[in-house]
């Protein structure tokens, strides 16, 4: 079973660094409190998290199944409940596909595949949220 340490140091005021087990760190901050621009806000990470977690299935799945794209880009969209501890309960993933050949049925099997079967981030997203998924292709 594997397993991931992470240690987080307050740093001052509202800010916070943390570690990843790849050695990377990132900063943390409060958007009112704290010391403005150092870091990443906390529950938009998670945002990322789950961006990051398909957009890199995606393209593994793509790369086997040679599938070409020019660009691509995950816009995730999360709405928070209005009571404390508020968290998202809706939460919308918008993959954006760019290029001259877009082999269609490709990237939505790739999309699919991450959204109900690899992404673990996902996974932990519905135990709490709504989500819904769109595939948007800009041929170029």
């Amino acid at each position: 079973m594997a397993n991931n340490t992470v240690t987080t140091i307050w740093k001052e005021n509202m800010l916070f660094e943390s570690d990843n087990p790849s050695g990377d760190v990132i900063f943390m901050d409060a958007p009112e409190e704290g010391i403005k621009n150092k870091g990443l806000r906390p529950k938009a990470m998670m945002l990322s998290s789950l961006a990051g977690c398909s957009g890199l299935d995606v393209v593994s799945l793509l790369k086997k199944m040679r599938a070409e794209v020019t660009n691509f880009k995950i816009v995730v969209h999360g709405e928070l409940t209005e009571e404390h501890p508020k968290f998202y309960n809706k939460v919308s993933v918008e993959y954006h596909f760019y290029g001259s050949d877009l082999q269609e049925d490709k990237i939505n099997k790739a999309v699919t595949l991450s959204v109900e079967r690899y992404c673990g981030v996902m996974e932990m997203f519905r135990q709490f949220a709504k989500i819904t998924t769109k595939v948007y292709l800009h041929k170029q």
